[in-house]
């Protein structure tokens, strides 16, 4: 049958040497096309972001790297609150820890709290009601922990993440070119606005990671104010030299400016 003659045909071609070629056959034998999977396109996303943090991650510091006189300068310091009040709004102190520059443990105590609580906040501050118990006769009174807080500050650089809350939590104040609050380090706060132009304070957990490539305040895990204390120090110990220069520059600055002005004063008085 002529019809059938010129289909056969049609579905066979000569290779290049000189054998027939089925093209229905080489058709379905043609390999299908595939696409990336959804969860590996996000592995390799994550991975991009991974080495992206790791080209700006702070260059790590050792302890060893001033001399010890130097280091009993630095004290960092991070508190507890719990919620008091009608609607827990109220924060009063519950917990208080201090390190040196090594991330020694200097102070490390949990705070009878003189209100009624209402809110212990225990999956964020780690709180319970048995830590601040009057029964419990490792917690300090809070006349005790400001003084005993206050000793240890007298005369030092105090660090610290958000400072304001814990000297706050802790009703003492400190000198503020005293005080390096890691918070408000403008290298460490993240540009915001349409130009860029505000500056915010990031959260002490987000810095680590990124920064140092710790993490701490893990979701589902309460607080340590002792391994906040000693996060807030690592970081600035990566930047110590940097920021001290900074400080000296501004200082230096203010000065001059300060006997610049005088010096006109008494040109103009003559």
């Amino acid at each position: 049958d002529t019809s059938n003659d010129n289909n056969e045909s049609a579905s066979r071609k000569t290779d290049e040497n000189g054998e027939l070629t089925n093209n229905n056959n080489n058709n379905n034998n043609k390999p299908k096309q595939s696409f990336p999977r959804i969860n590996d396109l996000l592995a390799q996303h994550a991975q991009h972001q991974q080495q992206q943090l790791l080209k700006h991650r702070l260059p790590t510091s050792t302890t060893a790297d001033i001399p010890p006189a130097l280091k009993q300068k630095y004290i960092a310091i991070d508190c507890e609150m719990v919620g008091v009040g009608p609607t827990a709004a109220k924060s009063a102190l519950a917990r208080a820890s201090a390190v040196d520059y090594d991330g020694n443990i200097l102070l490390d105590t949990f705070v009878r709290v003189p209100e009624r609580v209402t809110d212990f906040r225990t999956s964020v501050s780690g709180v319970r009601p048995r830590d601040i118990s009057v029964k419990n006769a490792k917690a300090m009174d809070p006349e005790e922990v400001r003084e005993r807080m206050g000793k240890l500050l007298l005369g030092k650089i105090l660090v610290g993440h958000a400072l304001k809350n814990d000297l706050d939590a802790l009703l003492i104040t400190h000198p503020r070119g005293d005080m390096r609050d890691t918070a408000r380090y403008k290298p460490f706060m993240r540009a915001t606005g349409r130009s860029g132009g505000k500056l915010r304070p990031r959260k002490l957990r987000d810095l680590v990671w990124e920064e140092l490539g710790k993490r701490i305040q893990v979701e589902g895990e309460s607080h340590s104010s002792v391994d906040d204390a000693r996060a807030s120090m690592e970081l600035f110990r990566c930047v110590r030299e940097r920021w001290e220069k900074e400080l000296d520059g501004k200082e230096g600055g203010g000065k001059r400016r300060k006997r610049s002005k005088k010096n006109e004063g008494i040109k103009n008085d003559v």
